[in-house]
């Protein structure tokens, strides 16, 4: 039987990793008035388990933490199938040239530097949100139709149409 593509439920998902607490509270003080589920991870191994059990939309990664620096979770997420399309934000305190570059070669969507802008926060986690419900309800339609294309007598039976 074939499935209707399902529609996404729920408040979108947030993982915020920093190894800093203050940093976690502010960043979720910002975005709490738009009702996400917030989950928070505070060091790179953390995160990589939180991902796992949570699968974020969005992660909001800090780059200089301890077990493995936002570059490292960012480069191993990129390469699992599982994780590779979750968006990355990076936001931090480094910001010169060759950190933004550095974060983007590892895979990151967006870069934030600190201190944070609530405004362009909220602004950037949205857009990065609505590309990834968009890429999800595509990816949901296309199995859909190779559902409906695999099924008995979905073919015209008409030859070349």
């Amino acid at each position: 039987m074939i499935q209707e593509p399902a529609t996404s439920t729920g408040p979108s998902r947030l993982l915020i990793a920093d190894d800093n607490q203050q940093n976690c509270e502010l960043l979720d003080a910002y975005l709490a008035s738009e009702g996400y589920d917030i989950r928070f991870a505070h060091d790179g191994m953390e995160t990589l388990e939180v991902v796992e059990q949570f699968q974020p939309d969005l992660i909001l990664l800090d780059i200089m933490m301890p077990k493995l620096s936002g570059y490292e979770v960012c480069e191993r997420l990129r390469k699992q199938e599982s994780t590779s399309g979750i968006p990355i934000l990076m936001v931090t305190a480094l910001n010169e040239q060759g950190d933004i570059e550095k974060a983007v070669d590892a895979g990151c969507d967006d870069f934030l530097t600190k201190p944070v802008n609530r405004l362009e926060l909220k602004t950037r986690v949205r857009s990065l949100l609505r590309v990834r419900h968009l890429t999800s309800e595509r990816d949901r339609l296309l199995e859909y139709l190779a559902d409906v294309d695999r099924a008995p007598g979905s073919r015209p039976s008409t030859p070349g149409l």
